[in-house]
């Protein structure tokens, strides 16, 4: 688990180093997708059930299959912008043509559509289900097309081990300070309009002009970096020789490519599944209000933004296996504690957050920061370079677990006789609630913490792949 014994720390050449000016920039990239991204995770279930007025199974349903479609998208984009060519690279158009989309169908999920709802004879389930699934395709189109690209921007910023980590400290610094924004805006407006389809309405707006603005703001800040990198490496635009097919069967040989999938897979489905559930979690049996969801998240999000670059130097010191231990041992006890948590335990409650925050920060700064290395190696194995391709299917497969983990949540509430917009749940239900936040995570993080145990790429081992690119790259000139 330990790696420090074989890791060294390796000079980094001037060259490599990032500014922070450019890291700042890489780093706002993240934030409007990370702004809709959390909004949908905290509340989309929760709107579709108490306020659009779906049964759970086919919110859940809804959930999953855009989800599948967010996944599906993933390797085409991937792919194509592996193949895109212009004046402004490969990346960027897709950014720069997505982000005005991605704010518009972020809107249109927090609107109920008024010929869809009938107060005598009761809503139109499957038209409120098509409405859903329509809106949530063509967001996902755009949110795809906006931070995947975004996302393979990493290896073509800096080639050094720990510059990586500490880049993607940086977005995800962003990230969760977007996740933390959305949040207080939720509890302002939660706390201060009293319809809920006004509430969710008004945040919905607000966070479609938040998520738009910043993607401009990194392309204008890492062209420049992305430029000069290309120039001193302008091999790695060839990754368009090998088939789609062959690209696959190459991606998927990657021995480390697949502990990092499912070291991933693992650590977000115990996120997003926890998410999920934490507003039926607090009303249903905590029985608070909805708007004390938000503090709850605020604590996981807040610690997980403070925790992020101290985890990223202990990372320079420890490696990213020690870390990811370290950050998911503690959040393996947060999740046993919000099962066995009792009504009234409210300090508890948010003790727990607050420790679960320390694992939610490693989920999000340790995988991010392996990917970077597995294509390296896949480099040196092939002599191509496809990080739309790993990226891509990365996502993909954690997509497709994710909406899975997020349907089967849905039956369970459905089959637990969840009762959509009431307080007051059976005990079936109650019991369902607490299963989902507390032992199904749990077994995620657990695996996940074994799949870290046998992660292959040490910083010791990315230093040698590294020196024979180097030599192989010498050899060319």
């Amino acid at each position: 688990m330990n790696n420090s014994a074989s890791e060294h720390d390796f000079d980094t050449p001037e060259s490599e180093k990032l500014n922070l000016s450019t890291k700042l920039a890489y780093g706002a990239g993240d934030l409007g997708s990370a702004i809709t991204a959390n909004i949908l995770v905290f509340y989309l279930s929760f709107f579709l059930t108490d306020v659009a007025g779906m049964g759970a199974a086919l919110a859940g349903s809804v959930r999953m299959v855009s989800g599948i479609w967010d996944a599906i998208n993933d390797p085409i984009v991937g792919v194509l912008s592996d193949r895109t060519r212009s004046r402004w690279g490969r990346r960027y158009p897709w950014m720069i043509f997505g982000a005005v989309p991605l704010g518009i169908f972020f809107l249109l999920h927090w609107i109920v559509p008024p010929f869809l709802t009938n107060s005598s004879t009761g809503n139109n389930q499957w038209g409120l289900f098509w409405y859903y699934i329509i809106i949530g395709i063509f967001f996902n189109t755009a949110f795809t097309a906006v931070n995947l690209p975004y996302t393979a921007l990493t290896p073509e910023l800096t080639k050094d081990y720990n510059e990586r980590t500490s880049l993607n400290s940086f977005r995800f610094a962003f990230s969760i300070g977007g996740s933390i924004l959305s949040l207080v805006l939720a509890q302002i407006i939660f706390s201060t309009i009293k319809d809920k389809s006004q509430q969710y309405l008004v945040l919905g707006g607000i966070c479609a002009l938040l998520c738009i603005v910043p993607s401009y703001i990194c392309i204008w800040g890492t062209r420049k970096r992305v430029a000069t990198v290309k120039q001193q490496n302008p091999e790695e635009d060839n990754s368009t020789s090998i088939p789609y097919l062959e690209q696959l069967r190459i991606a998927f040989s990657n021995r480390a490519f697949l502990f990092v999938i499912g070291i991933y897979l693992c650590s977000w489905l115990a996120v997003q599944t926890t998410a999920t559930i934490i507003p039926y979690f607090v009303v249903n049996w905590m029985g608070l209000k909805p708007e004390v969801s938000a503090q709850v998240a605020l604590g996981v999000q807040g610690t997980a933004l403070l925790m992020l670059f101290p985890w990223t130097a202990l990372s320079k010191r420890l490696g990213k296996k020690a870390v990811y231990f370290m950050g998911m041992s503690l959040w393996l006890i947060a999740q046993i504690g919000l099962f066995f948590l009792q009504p009234g335990q409210i300090g508890l409650m948010y003790f727990l957050a607050v420790l679960a925050g320390f694992g939610v920060s490693t989920a999000y700064l340790i995988p991010w920061s392996m990917i970077p290395d597995v294509i390296e190696l896949d480099e040196l194995n092939t002599g191509q370079r496809r990080e739309g391709i790993f990226y891509g299917f990365m996502v993909l497969l954690q997509k497709i677990g994710l909406a899975i983990g997020l349907f089967i949540v849905g039956l369970a509430l459905e089959a637990a006789k969840f009762i959509p917009g009431q307080q007051v749940q059976p005990d079936s239900a109650l019991f369902a609630i607490r299963v989902a936040i507390g032992p199904f995570p749990t077994a995620a993080v657990i695996g996940g913490l074994i799949l870290a145990y046998f992660y292959p790429l040490t910083r010791e081992v990315h230093a040698e792949i590294m020196l024979k690119l180097r030599e192989r790259r010498s050899q060319k000139m």
